[in-house]
């Protein structure tokens, strides 16, 4: 298989048995887990396996979650000889593009998202952001109902998904009159999201401060793999660059369409979700189609989606 990227989801992916059949049919993937446990100090494999759901739902425990499940899966296809040619992920997950680019180590990687999910979820006081999907309206008449939602608040882009799909973020007042004006512009769907906090707008910026003086710590590689990055849709040039794009990611909106979109611009045509849920294959798709560019989109998540995977590359 050739022209691949692997993408990686991010927080909201997450469910109870996630990895679960990986574990039990693969030693690497067992390793992965305990690597993640011992480095956190945290049951990682009953939290995925067993829940329970409120625990595994705190972003603290969510974040490194998601990221051991993703890196679990990921070990065992690279066993198997898969590889790409770029990566990027959604927000959290452009952590685990990190992790495969060998930018930073799992270890480092999973102790500095537990701290990044908490410094998220502490940032902000419990009832003052919250979140919304917007659903049937382009980017310019969703801007202009946020200009006028800004007399009640902070309100921002959080994610550009897809064609279609967009989340804002901010304080709760001025995102739901946002939803209200969105409805009137003509949305198909304007719902404010079941989130405990409101990520990835400025509400989070001193998140960003206290992420930082983390990653100053760690020892950061120049990516070994293009890693595509969510804060500007480009290619990660060097290993300077990796704290301010890490550090403003937080804070700002996440171009996942812009990401994308670049990157079926640069080649790829295959690109393979790996982790939890089937949500960025679903994007992937929209945004190719709207593009008029033939794709393919992988959805890797259990031990049957890796055997469909091989009978592709197989051509069964």
């Amino acid at each position: 298989m050739k022209n691949v990227a692997f993408v990686f989801p991010g927080q909201g992916a997450q469910y109870v048995g996630m990895g679960k059949d990986f574990v039990e049919h693969f030693r690497i993937s067992k390793e992965i887990f305990l690597e993640s446990s011992d480095a956190i100090h945290l049951d990682v494999e009953k939290l995925c396996f067993e829940g329970p759901e409120n625990e595994l739902m705190k972003t603290e425990n969510t974040q490194p979650a998601i990221l051991t499940t993703s890196v679990a899966i990921l070990k065992v296809l690279e066993s198997e000889g898969f590889d790409c040619s770029m990566t990027a992920g959604l927000s959290l997950g452009e952590y685990t593009s990190l992790v495969k680019s060998n930018v930073i180590t799992f270890k480092d990687a999973v102790q500095l998202v537990k701290k990044r999910g908490k410094y998220m979820q502490d940032e902000v006081p419990e009832g003052v952001g919250t979140m919304a999907a917007i659903l049937g309206l382009d980017r310019e008449p969703l801007e202009s109902c946020l200009e006028k939602a800004k007399i009640n608040g902070i309100v921002e882009i959080a994610n550009y998904n897809s064609p279609g799909q967009i989340v804002i973020s901010g304080e709760v007042k001025a995102v739901e009159m946002a939803v209200d004006l969105a409805r009137e512009a003509g949305a198909k769907k304007a719902v404010i999201l079941p989130v405990s906090a409101p990520f990835h707008c400025s509400l989070l910026k001193g998140a960003g401060v206290k992420l930082k003086k983390d990653l100053e710590l760690l020892k950061i590689n120049d990516p070994q793999v293009p890693v595509v990055t969510n804060v500007e849709a480009k290619i990660l040039t060097s290993r300077f660059k990796v704290i301010p794009s890490l550090v403003e990611q937080i804070s700002k909106s996440v171009l996942w369409e812009d990401s994308i979109s670049m990157m079926i611009n640069e080649g790829i045509e295959n690109f393979i979700e790996i982790g939890p849920g089937k949500a960025l294959g679903s994007f992937i798709k929209k945004i190719a189609k709207i593009k008029g560019k033939k794709v393919n989109a992988f959805s890797i998540e259990d031990v049957q989606g890796f055997k469909e995977l091989i009978k592709t590359e197989m051509g069964v």
